[in-house]
């Protein structure tokens, strides 16, 4: 009988998310176990059962996935589990809290796309917002676009305090600069677009973050992405399934979150897949979710 594929899911939270399930099972993988309020201090005991129960020679056959809504926590218990490996036992192992590492991939590949194709213009030093920055997918947007060498700020609705945190972990994490800005009140949230050119929209389900009047007066605008899909829009105008439709006279170009989704969805299941096929156990996170993102957006 050929060895089973079979997925532990960990979440901090009390549920683990059905859609990270439905995508691991519709990857291809045989059996698929959740295990819920699980701490930091209880992850290298999961990983230990999950290698030893098995030969070393199945270890790419049994994988370990990280879930939950912090960022920070997810990327710990991913180190937390590497160190808990004992070769030649291993497993493959994947980090996607709230599935913001895959749904960042896209966007900032999507952006990138757009920047390129429409404005001959690299990531690499384009001024880029990101509004919602609190949440664990602002967090993610900003690592991968400062990796790739944009000049990132985060923007928080609630003050500079909780923004300037994010910006410290992503500078201790991946060792690249992010700025943080105050989105507190409309004037403020407006003066932070005039100066940008690139807006990412990562705010909460159902919030309107811009307004068309910010858009119209940041006459330097050249990209507008949102990730929220739930009505009202984050960006005021801008169609779900739009991309590269012009949102202002100016020519700003908006990429609404079905657009966003489509690479999102096609990234967590081609991770999930490479876990299932791989012939040596491998370890994937925010770097390989936009390496994947990139290729499969063209």
């Amino acid at each position: 009988m050929a060895d089973k594929n079979i997925l532990h899911m960990v979440t901090p939270l009390k549920h683990m998310s059905p859609f990270d399930v439905n995508m691991a099972l519709d990857a291809g993988y045989d059996a698929v176990v959740t295990y819920t309020g699980v701490t930091l201090d209880e992850v290298t005991g999961l990983v230990q059962d999950a290698i030893f129960s098995r030969p070393p020679k199945t270890g790419a056959r049994t994988g370990m996935f990280f879930g939950g809504k912090n960022a920070g926590l997810a990327l710990d218990m991913l180190a937390k589990a590497k160190a808990a490996l004992v070769p030649p036992f291993a497993l493959s192992l994947f980090a996607d809290p709230g599935g913001s590492f895959t749904t960042a991939a896209a966007m900032v590949a999507c952006i990138e796309k757009m920047l390129r194709e429409r404005r001959r213009r690299e990531l690499k030093n384009v001024k880029v917002a990101v509004f919602g920055g609190t949440g664990v997918l602002g967090f993610a947007v900003a690592a991968i676009a400062a990796l790739e060498g944009a000049d990132v700020t985060l923007v928080g609705y609630d003050g500079i305090r909780r923004v300037s945190d994010s910006a410290a972990e992503i500078k201790t994490r991946f060792g690249v600069e992010v700025q943080a800005a105050d989105g507190s009140d409309e004037t403020r949230k407006a003066a932070v677009l005039a100066a940008t050119e690139v807006a990412a929209c990562c705010g909460r389900a159902g919030v309107r973050v811009l307004a068309r009047s910010q858009l119209e007066a940041a006459s330097g605008l050249l990209v507008a992405a949102d990730a929220n899909a739930v009505p009202p829009s984050g960006i005021e105008g801008l169609d779900a399934m739009a991309n590269g439709v012009e949102l202002t006279t100016h020519g700003a170009l908006g990429i609404g979150p079905l657009a966003i989704g489509n690479i999102k969805y096609k990234t967590e299941s081609g991770l999930f897949s490479r876990m299932v096929s791989a012939v040596k156990p491998t370890q994937l996170d925010i770097r390989e979710a936009f390496i994947l993102a990139r290729e499969l957006n063209g």
